[in-house]
């Protein structure tokens, strides 16, 4: 069975090399800057020295944070675009547990307004991004200036910095401070845009949102998620009267699912779950609030006691040749290109 699960995502999976996207005609300048010392790895490239793979949240964590610094300094940049931003969700992979907030307290309001794909941060936000991923609190994304430069942050204190420059002074910076970057051919948090499947990919326009009403016209409401963010969504039922004012208060770039609407017959629904694999249940509260919980078969006895108040229902299978949407679309910009990079 495939399995796709909100959360079951590793922080950042390891893209296939793609023959038609090589960094190499851009003059990238990549460096793997970690702890540990190159002397200490075997002939595999794997690390054996006395180097744990936690964050010390002190004088290492801060050689890492100014290494980024100096680099994105020495390329000219003041400001990073956060790309591919995620939270965690149903599993952590992470060495260190989650923290509330994921990181972002502080750096964001609490409905993290501003964390999402295109957002632009100072440099000062984008290094206390990277604190956090350093420490696993549960936030994660890639943070870029289109052809010029880029830092993935990885497991196990793994930093990824790319430039369009050589940048001769940030290097000895970072040597001085402890820490060893060491060239290599890219990063292997590249992300290379799958354009296989044009029909999930395309773009939430006038098109797609006429397509929408025409949907809504026939067989009555429905739900959107707006996946603002990996492993989190948003929920909206949409009526007729509600397609332009949802449309106009969307996330940028947030991927777009358009589901069946909830169903009234709760009891009915709930003695549908199967015994095994997991789902995803989204209901609709009294004061017509919409969330969502995966859950397991062990945690079916719980959910009488999690929906008593719920109003109406919908069960999402998680197995992805089961989870079918009826429309799918990403946001575009508001020049109409769409530039986010992820699937639906």
């Amino acid at each position: 069975m495939n399995v796709s699960v909100p959360g079951l995502d590793s922080p950042a999976p390891l893209p296939q090399p793609h023959p038609a996207d090589d960094r190499a005609d851009r003059a990238i300048h990549v460096y793997r800057v970690t702890k540990y010392n190159p002397a200490d790895r075997d002939a595999a490239d794997h690390y054996r020295g006395p180097e744990d793979v936690y964050s010390d949240h002190g004088a290492v964590e801060e050689a890492y944070l100014a290494s980024v610094a100096a680099f994105a300094a020495e390329t000219g940049l003041t400001h990073l675009t956060i790309r591919e931003p995620e939270l965690t969700g149903f599993v952590h992979f992470g060495v260190e547990p989650p923290i509330d907030g994921h990181g972002l307290a502080g750096l964001f309001p609490p409905d993290l307004t501003g964390y999402h794909d295109g957002a632009q941060v100072p440099i000062s936000v984008a290094l206390e991004l990277i604190r956090a991923m350093l420490r696993d609190n549960g936030a994660w994304c890639r943070l870029e200036a289109e052809d010029r430069f880029f830092v993935h942050v990885g497991y196990d204190q793994y930093v990824y910095i790319g430039s369009a420059l050589p940048c001769p002074h940030a290097l000895a910076l970072t040597q001085s401070r402890g820490l060893f970057p060491e060239p290599i051919d890219q990063s292997p948090y590249e992300l290379h845009l799958d354009e296989a499947d044009p029909v999930r990919r395309r773009p939430a326009d006038d098109t797609f949102w006429a397509e929408l009403h025409a949907l809504i016209s026939r067989q009555g409401p429905v739900l959107l998620e707006e996946g603002h963010l990996s492993n989190a969504s948003r929920w909206h039922r949409i009526t007729l009267d509600e397609v332009t004012p949802t449309r106009s208060r969307l996330t940028p770039r947030a991927r777009l699912l358009i589901w069946p609407d909830l169903s009234t017959d709760v009891g009915t629904a709930l003695a549908g779950l199967p015994h095994e694999d997991l789902v995803e249940i989204v209901w609709q509260n009294p004061r017509g609030d919409i969330t969502s919980l995966t859950i397991d078969e062990t945690e079916h006895p719980a959910l009488p006691a999690i929906l008593a108040e719920a109003r109406a229902v919908r069960i999402l299978s998680c197995d992805e040749d089961e989870r079918i949407p009826l429309m799918t679309a990403v946001m575009p910009d508001p020049d109409g290109v769409l530039r986010a990079r992820w699937m639906p």
